[in-house]
């Protein structure tokens, strides 16, 4: 019986702070221990352009 992969997706623990979690920066110590992930931010400016 083949076990089916399962697509990983991002995900952020219920209840945390979401902007100012991933806004964080890293300590020394969690880049040096390899302990961080890199964050990518997209924001859709919806400005009307007349």
């Amino acid at each position: 019986m083949k076990r089916e992969k399962r697509k990983q997706e991002p995900t952020v623990a219920p209840g945390m702070d979401d902007r100012e979690e991933l806004e964080r920066r890293a300590s020394e110590e969690e880049i040096r221990e390899g302990d961080y992930t890199e964050v990518t931010s997209l924001s859709w400016d919806e400005a009307d352009p007349s």
